[in-house]
């Protein structure tokens, strides 16, 4: 059996090069030569175009990656259990703050239900850093706000949540229009170095709005209390635990103008058929069709 080839192929393919593969499979680079060139020698053909550090896949190797994942998949699937019973073993998961008050809780009491052996690891962090922790093999899957950005061909991001963001105020903020009360009252911005606050810079800037910024922060539900405070509007996604007190402020929605912070669930590209991988997934899926649908639209 080849599986450890096949699995170094796919890596290849997607790094580019037999040193890059390396370090994600943690082999030396003749380590990963040796064993394409054993591949090879078995197939019975050349499935790279070798230029310099380059390693490019030929017509062979590009019909060949498809069929290694296929048995990949299918190997994979050789060690799925009979029943949720017999799952067993730790699942590192990465979760941001507000998916941690909200989408998780459920997501985590569904996954014991189903498979009571499975041991969840919770990891909290901001998204950047989780999707490194991913990337470096740290955590099996991480649940976090969508990249401005490609991720690297390694990694499977699927959406799960889309929030739209809406300007909050405190109750005794005048007007209805969001944008005059963005141009007229002091702003608490959302981190911009954070992806959801990028989403918050990019609105801003669409709609030539100049706010005069009195705090920048990343904790929404501290953004909140600041707003609930008088110290100012701020723009937020519809989620976390603020929800549970946004009766103690303004909320008002965008209406055309409506953008959306994505929560997406990311994981290694060939992790997304392991079987603890895909118990977890169908229990977020479970989660999300009890969810409103006019917040949180339930993937497939």
């Amino acid at each position: 059996m080849m599986i450890r080839e096949l699995k170094t192929f796919i890596c290849v393919a997607r790094r580019g090069t037999f040193a890059a593969a390396g370090r994600e499979v943690g082999l030396t680079q003749s380590a990963v030569s040796a064993q394409i060139k054993n591949l090879e020698d078995t197939l019975g053909v050349t499935l790279f175009d070798r230029t310099g550090r380059a390693a490019t896949l030929n017509p062979a190797g590009q019909r060949a990656v498809t069929l290694a994942e296929q048995i990949l998949q299918l190997f994979l699937r050789m060690g799925s259990p009979d029943s949720a019973n017999d799952f067993h073993g730790a699942l590192r998961i990465g979760a941001i703050a507000t998916v941690q008050t909200g989408l998780l809780p459920q997501t985590l009491v569904a996954l014991k239900t189903r498979a009571p052996f499975i041991d969840a690891n919770l990891v909290p962090g901001v998204s950047l850093n989780l999707l490194s922790q991913v990337d470096a093999g740290d955590l099996d899957l991480a649940i976090m706000i969508k990249p401005p950005f490609s991720l690297p061909k390694e990694l499977h991001a699927e959406v799960i949540i889309r929030e739209p963001f809406v300007l909050i105020t405190s109750k005794g903020t005048k007007g209805s229009d969001p944008l005059q009360i963005l141009r007229d009252n002091p702003f608490i911005r959302y981190d911009r170095s954070s992806f959801g606050g990028r989403l918050v810079t990019q609105y801003l800037r669409e709609q030539k709005i100049h706010v005069n910024q009195t705090l920048e922060l990343d904790e929404l539900d501290a953004i909140v209390k600041m707003v609930h405070s008088g110290l100012g509007v701020s723009l937020v996604p519809t989620a976390g635990m603020w929800l549970e007190h946004a009766a103690e402020v303004r909320v008002i929605e965008l209406g055309k103008d409506t953008f959306y912070r994505e929560i997406v669930l990311v994981a290694k590209y060939l992790q997304r058929h392991a079987p603890l991988f895909n118990i977890f997934r169908t229990c977020i899926v479970d989660v999300l069709a009890r969810q409103p649908t006019h917040v949180r639209k339930p993937f497939k």
